[in-house]
């Protein structure tokens, strides 16, 4: 794939799912449409989009995923949507980031990855820029609020560990997307008291799940197999920055002086450990074993 091509597919990607914040806080700080009718009407659209592009690929013979990744997934979609009830779009954008950055790590190092001195100080940075954000005081995030995108994190971090190595990225997401469809319906049926749903609302939720998830997955792993695993995670360090910009631009969003520190910590903390480890695996390569 050429280099231009390549490039702009990864950016349309990362601004597709910078694009679910915003569609997501736009329809609940309007008041369009509620946190459950949000995640049941984007698992539905995102997996009609993707079980359309499989059948379009002549790959619709069985379905793909299994029901663990299907319940993390829901995890994620479900806590994202209640956070940002009360969360601002960068805020809930680099929370997610933050916590899934952490799951994985911390999942290596359980696994007995090693870390050499400057990936230690990048996780230190990346976790002090969260607490930072959650510190007491005018400008913190609501703590629920806070508690249910950190959960989103860490489910969608679970979520891209137990994809990792799969043959077809795209079948097995619809699969699961179809798998998520009867929990989020369960949802929907304990929070029916509280539904309320506009027709604008449906349209963002219906964006959120057809374009921003659906497509941005299918255009996403059409730039994978062509970019390196380091590359692939830095490159999406853009993804709260588009969040935030958006969130500016569209809903006059603030950004605080301590959203401006945290969010360099955790960007910088995450992007300091990338290129540690990315040294560290040249290094390996070069001397042909452990260093």
């Amino acid at each position: 794939m050429p280099n231009a091509l390549l490039f702009f597919i990864s950016l349309l990607a990362m601004v597709a799912f910078a694009g679910n914040s915003l569609l997501c806080r736009v329809a609940l700080a309007g008041g369009e449409i509620d946190a459950a009718s949000f995640t049941i009407i984007r698992l539905l659209s995102g997996a009609a989009v993707l079980v359309a592009l499989i059948a379009y690929q002549h790959k619709l013979r069985s379905i793909g995923g299994n029901w663990l990744s299907a319940c993390a997934l829901f995890t994620y979609a479900a806590g994202f949507s209640f956070a940002y009830i009360n969360l601002s779009t960068a805020t809930g954008a680099l929370m997610l980031f933050g916590a899934v950055q952490i799951t994985m790590i911390s999942f290596g190092m359980w696994s007995g990855e090693r870390l050499n001195g400057r990936q230690i100080v990048g996780v230190l940075f990346a976790v002090g820029g969260l607490v930072i954000l959650l510190l007491p005081g005018a400008q913190a995030p609501s703590l629920l609020g806070a508690l249910l995108m950190l959960g989103a994190g860490v489910a969608w971090g679970v979520y891209s560990l137990r994809g990792r190595g799969i043959g077809d990225p795209t079948l097995e997401t619809a699969g699961n997307f179809v798998r998520a469809m009867p929990i989020a319906v369960i949802l929907s049926v304990l929070f029916y008291p509280s539904t309320d749903i506009k027709a604008v609302g449906v349209v963002y939720a219906v964006a959120s799940g057809a374009i921003a998830s659906g497509l941005g997955y299918a255009i996403w792993y059409m730039a994978l197999p062509h970019l390196k695993a380091t590359t692939a995670a830095t490159v999406q360090l853009s993804v709260p920055v588009f969040a935030a910009a958006g969130g500016v631009m569209f809903l006059s969003e603030p950004v605080t002086l301590m959203l401006a520190i945290s969010s360099v910590a955790v960007l910088g903390g995450v992007g300091l450990f990338l290129v540690s480890k990315r040294d560290t695996k040249r290094a390996q390569h070069i001397t042909g074993g452990d260093v």
